[in-house]
């Protein structure tokens, strides 16, 4: 058996970019300044980290990893998504089912256009 410790994101700017992603998942950052080449977000116990590294290229094709992300709390998928706009996240592609059902996901951009996807809660798994 093995554990994941960290998931690691190429970044141009990983301080901005860890901020960012704090203020989408409440996590802290672990102690890293603005100009460090690797910035770490701490997330819960039982989760992974995020690592954010410095890469000299921008990001030019599709994720072949990405996080899918959950409300944890009584919001709704919708709810985040709407929050995630507002703090900068870009909508990329719809895949929520259009009967009201509250099915299915979206799929966004971080401000550096690396692609998350945002589910329904637990809450919302309730039929």
């Amino acid at each position: 058996m093995i554990g994941i410790h960290f998931v690691t994101i190429d970044a141009r700017r990983p301080y901005e970019l860890a901020q960012w992603w704090s203020r989408v998942t409440g996590w802290t950052i672990d102690g890293d300044e603005p100009g460090d080449e690797e910035v770490a977000l701490v997330s819960p116990e039982g989760q992974p980290n995020l690592l954010f590294i410095q890469v000299p290229e921008d990001k030019t094709v599709k994720n072949r990893l990405h996080l899918d992300l959950w409300p944890l709390d009584d919001t709704t998928r919708d709810d985040e998504i709407a929050r995630m706009i507002a703090l900068g996240a870009e909508p990329y592609e719809d895949h929520r089912e259009p009967d009201g059902l509250r099915r299915g996901w979206m799929t966004l951009l971080d401000p550096e256009g690396n692609e998350f996807c945002v589910v329904r809660g637990e809450a919302e798994r309730v039929e």
